[in-house]
């Protein structure tokens, strides 16, 4: 990931566009699930952005650092209420350090596929696990991939959403159309859809085992019917 698809416009739109992701009840959640595991250490938000996330697990009493390829997306944290005082990283996730060792680093709403190779996804992996102390959790909320096709994600009166999917090369790109000031813009962005079972192979790969996967994170059972997963992976 080296191209900033977040930059200008789109960090300046991003959360007026979360939809369900910024329902309280949603964020709330996310939260709690994390706060959890992340217990009485620091916790890495890889792909930080605007602070979604970040700023109400900070509030739960969890030191967050984080690291996003964006510094729009991170302008956007620091324009908000304790936003300026969380620790960001400028950089690619797969790659970028802090130099601390977490209890928890976590990727939420199919961050993992902004790498858009097997190799970016598996060398993110061995960053997280470089980063964890011994017994800290890795955790990855990501899409479930389903047939080739398109499929509308979104749809109203100021934006769609389409997702454009080929399940041979696994990539997937979303457009975005969006209505600014009376014209319709285009942004596509590409992705790589990744199942679960290849990220549990990835987690091996960086010498982390599966601890639990969820459908939510309520802790809803995960199933062959669940359009996407939380999974927690758990260095030794």
């Amino acid at each position: 990931m080296t191209e900033d698809y977040f930059a200008g416009a789109v960090a300046e739109r991003y959360d007026a566009t979360l939809g369900e992701r910024g329902d309280p009840a949603v964020v709330a959640a996310t939260v709690e699930f994390l706060a959890d595991l992340a217990g009485d250490g620091a916790a890495l938000e890889l792909g930080i952005g605007t602070g979604r996330i970040a700023l109400p697990l900070v509030a739960r009493g969890v030191r967050v650092h984080g690291i996003d390829l964006s510094p729009d997306m991170v302008a956007q944290l620091r324009a908000k209420p304790g936003g300026e005082d969380i620790p960001v990283t400028i950089g690619d996730f797969a790659s970028a350090r802090t130099g601390e060792a977490f209890s928890l680093a976590y990727l939420v709403f199919n961050t993992i596929n902004n790498l858009t190779t097997q190799d970016g996804q598996v060398a993110c992996f061995e960053n997280v696990a470089a980063q964890l102390a011994p017994g800290g959790c890795f955790v990855v909320e990501v899409g479930v991939p389903g047939a080739s096709g398109l499929f509308v994600f979104d749809l109203s009166d100021t934006h769609a959403g389409v997702d454009e999917y080929d399940a041979a090369t696994q990539r997937l790109v979303s457009h975005h159309f969006t209505l600014v000031d009376d014209r319709w813009e285009r942004l596509s962005m590409p992705f790589r859809s990744v199942s679960p079972s290849e990220l549990d192979l990835m987690a091996g790969l960086a010498d982390m085992r599966l601890r639990e996967r969820w459908s939510g994170w309520n802790r809803e059972p995960f199933t062959g019917e669940s359009s996407k997963h939380v999974s927690v992976w758990e260095k030794p």
